[in-house]
């Protein structure tokens, strides 16, 4: 009797052990901590472009405004840490929600571009969830039952280039999350939840994970874009300095404003034209947080409020 109880302690005991160590999801052992690289990331060196991200919202039936969150802090998390990009939570007071943009069909930024352009924004990224769902396949015996999952998600993203006044890329990305564990029969149903839960949010970041290279081809083929913020004696004062990468030396162009061309049979904007050059400007000094000071290098007539770029 002594036997068989010592027997049946050690199973329990192994079982307890062995469902502790399945219990928790793939996911979390896959994703928690450091992400392993291909290759080391190359030190950003060029001049940051200011970036606004608007929050993204859900239009799938699961997962509620929580995926929306999600979905943005991921990507403003992943930009940053390619370094080339300042993301400026001025963007949201300006533009408001992804939702607004949706529902406005773009017009809203369209007409707060001039604003954006003054604040020194080059472009804002906004996008919304398509599609959010888990799949589950039970087994339909025992106390303890495998349960496999499979999750998938459709981000939708979109970039809106200021200094172009126009939309320039839209997307829709998929993300996928597999995972299988052990629960007991009778799991509670907030638990259930809970584990849904972590699993489209999972999901929605591979889906988010995947646009950042995206976005980055997309961004090297625009300009950076400056602004003359205040002239004062022979100095002139531009709204980006140290924080954004200028470095002292650096000559940059000085432009007026481009015009916008509409088409003139349908009266729709086709884009923004490049203004013209009206000398350059060699960066000498620093000043606040992200301000550099310049001197005219060649050419005349700067005001304050004329672009500047990277000669």
């Amino acid at each position: 009797m002594k036997r068989r109880s010592l027997f049946s302690f050690i199973f329990l005991l192994s079982t307890l052990m062995v469902l502790e160590g399945c219990s928790r999801p793939v996911i979390e052992r896959n994703t928690l901590g450091k992400r392993p690289r291909k290759k080391a990331r190359q030190y950003f060196n060029g001049v940051k472009k200011k970036i606004a991200i608007l929050t993204f919202f859900n239009e799938a039936p699961y997962g509620g405004n929580d995926l929306g969150v999600t979905a943005t802090e991921e990507l403003r998390k992943e930009l940053s840490r390619t370094r080339e990009f300042m993301v400026d939570p001025m963007g949201k007071k300006i533009f408001g929600s992804s939702k607004e943009i949706y529902s406005g069909g773009g017009v809203k930024l369209v007409q707060l571009s001039r604003r954006a352009k003054v604040e020194g924004f080059n472009f804002v990224v906004f996008g919304r969830i398509v599609e959010a769902r888990v799949r589950e396949k039970t087994d339909e015996i025992g106390v303890v039952r495998e349960t496999k999952s499979y999750t998938e998600s459709k981000v939708e993203l979109r970039i809106f280039d200021v200094n172009g006044n126009k939309e320039i890329y839209t997307d829709t990305i998929r993300g996928f999350a597999d995972d299988s564990n052990y629960r007991f029969f009778g799991q509670s149903q907030e638990e259930k939840l809970t584990y849904r839960r972590d699993l489209l949010r999972y999901a929605v970041k591979v889906a988010v994970r995947k646009s950042v290279p995206r976005i980055l081809k997309v961004a090297s083929k625009l300009d950076w874009v400056g602004r003359v913020a205040r002239i004062i004696g022979n100095k002139i004062y531009v709204n980006a300095g140290r924080g954004s990468g200028l470095q002292i030396g650096d000559v940059l162009k000085i432009l007026t404003e481009g015009e916008e061309v509409y088409d003139p049979e349908t009266g729709a904007m086709i884009g923004v034209s490049k203004g013209e050059v009206k000398g350059t400007v060699e960066i000498i000094d620093y000043f606040g947080p992200d301000g550099s000071i310049g001197i005219l290098h060649s050419g005349g007539s700067v005001i304050e409020g004329d672009f500047v770029q990277l000669y």
